[in-house]
C-alpha cells in the first residue's frame, strides 16, 4: 500500500508474500485501515480489542470522515438511536435535539468522543493518504485460488475500511465538445466542494448569486433549500432534474424505523429460502403494495406534489429497495411557493455563455453559478486504488454485491468496511467491523471463493427481484437489515435472536442496543 504524508513525505508499498499475506513495509505486520470515519474507527477497536495492533491512515486532519466536511444544514437522516455505536451511547446533551436527528457538528462531536473513549487517536496516522495498494503475486495465480487468501495464513490480512462512498470522485455528466462547462463563464463546482467549505465561505460563494443546482437526491435538495434561505426570491435558486423521487418528511423516517422487525422481514424473499419462507413472502407481499400505496397518498396530501408536477413514475416500494431516501427540509415547498426555489425537469441540458440550454425550453436559464448534485462514482473510486487492472476490473465488471457485503472473493487479503448502504449505515458497518474482527481472530473460517460467488449471485438475483432497473450492488441488505445480521451472529457462533420472548422477537424492532456484547 502506498501512501502520502504531508508532513514527513513518507511514501510506504503493502506487498503480498508468498502465502497470499499483506504485509506494511517497516510496520511490523501490523493490520492496515484506510480511513477514520465511522468505518475506520470502528474496524480499529473491534481489532484492537481481538488482539492486533492496526494503523489506521487518514487523509484529512480528524476523525469522521464526510461528517467533516458537511454544510452548516446538515443533519442525519437516520434517528439518532439507529446512528449509535452499540456500546457508547450519545452524550446526555444531545437529548437536547428535540427532533432526533443531530446536526452534523454533533455526529462529529459524538464520533470524536467514541475514538477518544477507547483510545483510538494513538493508532491513527492524519493526512496520510492513500493512493494505491500493490499485489506482488500474480493476477492469474490469484485468479486460480480456490480459498480467499490462497492458503490458510497465520498472519492478518490488510482491512481496508472504505474510505468514503460518497466523496472525493464526483459524477459528473459529459457534455459534447463546446457544449460543457468549458463555455460557462460562471462558476461550476460538485456538491462535495460546496459542503467542504466553512460555513462563512460558503454563504459568500452563492451570496445574491443566481444559482443552479444539478440533481434531485439528498444533497441535492438540501443544497437548494439552504441556498434559496440566504438568497430568498431576489435571487432565485433553480433546481434542474430528469426524474423525480418521492421524499418523506423526518416524522415519518422516525416512526418507519419502529416498522423495522423480523415480521416485516417475512415479507421479502430471500437467498436460500426454503418452501416455508417462499410461502409465506408469496402470501404477505401484497402488503407490500400497500404499503407502497398507503404511503404514496399520504405524500401527495402532505406536499403540494400535484401542483408543481413533482409525483413520480415509480413506486415507493421500488425507490427504497434502491436505497433512495431522502428527507425533505422542512421549508422546502415554503420556498417553491415564495418563488426562491423554481422546480424545472428536463432530459437533457448542456451549457451556454450566460448559463444553461435546457431541453424544450427557447431561452436559456441565466445562471452565475451551477452545482452538480449528481452522486459520485464509487465503484471507480474503489477500483482506482489498486495497481492491478485485474482488480479494477473485478469490481468495475461485475454488478455482484461483496460477500457478507464487506469481502471480495477475487481480491485478497482486503474487507471493504462502510461499502453497504442500509437505513441506518453505522449500526450496519458496526455489525460487519464485529464479523469481520471475529474472523481475523479464527473464530470462524470463510467458504471457498466458489461458494462465496454463488452466495453472492443469489442476493443479486433475489435484490433484483424489488429494485429492478435501480438494483445496486451496495443496496442488498437495505430489505432484510435482520437477516442479514442473523447470518454474521451465525458466523461469529452469537445467537441471532437478541429479543427476550417470542412476541418481541417478531414484533419489536431490531437496533444497535440489541446486539450490544455483555
Amino acid at each position: 500500500m502506498e501512501y502520502n504524508k504531508e508532513e514527513k513525505n513518507v511514501t510506504r508499498l503493502a506487498k503480498m508474500v508468498k502465502n497470499g499475506v499483506v504485509k506494511v513495509e517497516g510496520d511490523n505486520g501490523e493490520d492496515g485501515e484506510v480511513g477514520a470515519g465511522v468505518s475506520g474507527l470502528l474496524a480499529c477497536k473491534y481489532t484492537i480489542e481481538k488482539g492486533f495492533n492496526p494503523i489506521v491512515f487518514e487523509a484529512r486532519n480528524g476523525v469522521g470522515g464526510v461528517w467533516s466536511e458537511t454544510m452548516e444544514s446538515t443533519k442525519l437522516q437516520t434517528p439518532k438511536s439507529y446512528y449509535q455505536f452499540t456500546d457508547f451511547e450519545w452524550p446526555a446533551a444531545a437529548d437536547s435535539v428535540t427532533d432526533n436527528f443531530p446536526r452534523n457538528n454533533q455526529v462529529v462531536e459524538y464520533i470524536q468522543s467514541y475514538a477518544i473513549h477507547f483510545n483510538l487517536l494513538s493508532v491513527i496516522k492524519f493526512h496520510s493518504k492513500v493512493l494505491s495498494i500493490h499485489y506482488s503475486s500474480d493476477d492469474d495465480v490469484m485468479h486460480a485460488w480456490d480459498l480467499w487468501g490462497g492458503t490458510v495464513a497465520e498472519k492478518c490480512p490488510i482491512i481496508l475500511a472504505h474510505s468514503g462512498k460518497f466523496s472525493d470522485l464526483p459524477n459528473i455528466p459529459q457534455f459534447p465538445v463546446n457544449k460543457g462547462p468549458q463555455v460557462f463563464n460562471g462558476k461550476v463546482i460538485h456538491s462535495m466542494d460546496y459542503a467542504a467549505m466553512d460555513n462563512g465561505s460558503a454563504s459568500e460563494f452563492i451570496k445574491d448569486k443566481r444559482v443552479t443546482i444539478i440533481g434531485f437526491q439528498k444533497s441535492a435538495v438540501d443544497v437548494a433549500a439552504e441556498v434559496a434561505d440566504k438568497n430568498g426570491a431576489r435571487y432565485p435558486c433553480t433546481m434542474l432534474f430528469r426524474t423525480v423521487h418521492w421524499t418523506v418528511p423526518e416524522n415519518f423516517v422516525k416512526n418507519s424505523f419502529q416498522n423495522l422487525n423480523r415480521f416485516s422481514e417475512l415479507m421479502i424473499h430471500k437467498p436460500h429460502e426454503g418452501f416455508f419462507h417462499w410461502f409465506l413472502a408469496i402470501i404477505l407481499s401484497p402488503l407490500l403494495w400497500i404499503f407502497s400505496k398507503l404511503v404514496e397518498s399520504y405524500l401527495k396530501r402532505i406536499y403540494p406534489l400535484k401542483k408543481y408536477n413533482m409525483v413520480p413514475d415509480h413506486a415507493f416500494f421500488r425507490q427504497i429497495s434502491s436505497c433512495m431516501f431522502t428527507v425533505l427540509p422542512t421549508n422546502f415547498y415554503e420556498r417553491v411557493a415564495d418563488r426562491s426555489l423554481i422546480l424545472k425537469k428536463s432530459q437533457d441540458f448542456s451549457f451556454c455563455k450566460n448559463g444553461l440550454i435546457i431541453d424544450s425550453e427557447a431561452a436559456p436559464l441565466e445562471t452565475d453559478i451551477v452545482i452538480f448534485s449528481t452522486g459520485y462514482k464509487s465503484d471507480q473510486k474503489f477500483a482506482n486504488i489498486f495497481a492491478s487492472t485485474y482488480f479494477q476490473k473485478c469490481i468495475t465488471e461485475s454488478s455482484a454485491p461483496f460477500y457478507r457485503e464487506c469481502i471480495h472473493p477475487r481480491i485478497p487479503q482486503l474487507a471493504i468496511l462502510g461499502y453497504s448502504e442500509s437505513p441506518a449505515i453505522l449500526y450496519t458497518t458496526e455489525m460487519r467491523s464485529k464479523w469481520l474482527a471475529h474472523f481475523l481472530a479464527g473464530k470462524f473460517k470463510l467458504p471457498t471463493i466458489r461458494a462465496m460467488e454463488e452466495d453472492m449471485m443469489q442476493w443479486e438475483k433475489c435484490m433484483r427481484r424489488y429494485a429492478c432497473d435501480h438494483y445496486k450492488r451496495s443496496c442488498v441488505s437495505v430489505l432484510l437489515q435482520i437477516y442479514c445480521n442473523d447470518q454474521l451472529c451465525r458466523d461469529m457462533g452469537l445467537n441471532p435472536r437478541r429479543k427476550s420472548w417470542c412476541l418481541s422477537e417478531l414484533f419489536a424492532p431490531y437496533g444497535p442496543t440489541d446486539y450490544r456484547e455483555n
